[in-house]
């Protein structure tokens, strides 16, 4: 009887501190956009270049310690896991979301650049995992010269934001644009306490959302890509829908991408060059299409009319439902 008092008083504790998880990162994700954007318009810098470095690597936060430990203890399932299931719950579940919300409207330069940029990246990781495809008697392993393709295409990247910095004409700069905070450093404080909240929010939630799962009996495969997975990818999905209403495209697009690059070839790319190969598991061909797909129906939907529309948005929610229930059957 006692125990099962001790657990339920766990379990509710577990759900308090889940419930402050989510009402901090929230709040976090709404600073974030706003302390951003100021930090854009101020300093004269596309938001664009501001929601592809300092606010999705930012986010990423969570991942990176994640995708470390789990590749320092050879658990290649939650370190892969915790990357596909982010690229895929990006795209497919928070674009998705955020387009019902409000059609996204994207620039043209995004289209030319950008979303190429994040499809040659992600097809190169979905082509790095099938070994198994071009030799049948090998073990898709992923390993350290694998992990340095990922961190030479993020080089490329990199050399692209710096083009980006001094080449792209910054129109935003030219308008009169109303700013919630009139000082930079002011704005800069607010932006590094916000990605700091959302960190802590993110482990909370993981935590408590994983102690929970494991009390109800779920497998370690399904509590990865569900509270784990989702659980890390809420500071993405709390600024690109808190962007979208705000009409702040730029940001919501851009977080996504740079959010997406930055999680398969530093989150993943980096421990591996680092620690050495790991063993796929678990992972089959319908996992890396569904990747592949993510990056790919992204730069089509955009394509069409340079707007993501609430179709689309339906359509992206519509893969992202199917491929979960193959996921639990």
């Amino acid at each position: 009887m006692y125990n099962v008092l001790e657990k339920g008083s766990e379990s509710m504790r577990e759900l308090a501190f889940l419930l402050i998880g989510f009402f901090a990162i929230i709040k976090a994700s709404d600073l974030l956009v706003d302390s951003a954007s100021a930090i854009a318009i101020k300093c004269k810098v596309p938001k664009m270049l501001i929601a592809l470095t300092i606010v999705s690597f930012g986010t990423c936060a969570p991942e990176v310690a994640i995708s470390f430990n789990s590749v320092m203890a050879k658990n290649g399932t939650m370190a892969f896991a915790n990357v596909v299931g982010s690229c895929i719950v990006n795209v497919f579940l928070i674009i998705g979301i955020a387009a019902l919300i409000k059609p996204i409207k994207v620039k043209h330069n995004t289209i030319k650049k950008e979303l190429p940029i994040l499809l040659l990246v992600t097809t190169s990781f979905s082509i790095l995992m099938l070994d198994s495809l071009f030799n049948i008697r090998s073990h898709n392993i992923f390993s350290r010269a694998d992990g340095l393709v990922l961190i030479l295409l993020f080089i490329m990247f990199v050399a692209y934001l710096v083009q980006l910095f001094r080449g792209r004409a910054i129109e935003e700069a030219r308008e009169e644009v109303k700013v919630k905070y009139d000082s930079v450093i002011v704005a800069i404080m607010i932006l590094i306490l916000s990605i700091v909240m959302i960190s802590i929010s993110s482990d909370i939630i993981v935590t408590n959302a994983t102690n929970l799962a494991k009390a109800l009996g779920i497998s370690e495969k399904i509590i990865t890509m569900t509270a784990i997975v989702i659980g890390t990818s809420l500071p993405e999905l709390l600024l690109t829908v808190t962007s979208a209403k705000k009409g702040e495209f730029d940001m919501t697009i851009g977080n996504i991408i740079g959010t997406n690059i930055f999680n398969v070839c530093i989150v993943l790319g980096l421990p591996v060059v680092i620690y050495g190969d790991i063993l796929l598991e678990n992972f089959s061909i319908i996992d890396i299409l569904v990747v592949f797909l993510s990056s790919l129906n992204l730069f089509l939907f955009a394509r069409s009319e340079r707007t993501i529309s609430k179709r689309e948005g339906l359509i992206m929610l519509l893969i992202f439902s199917v491929y979960y229930v193959y996921l639990f059957i």
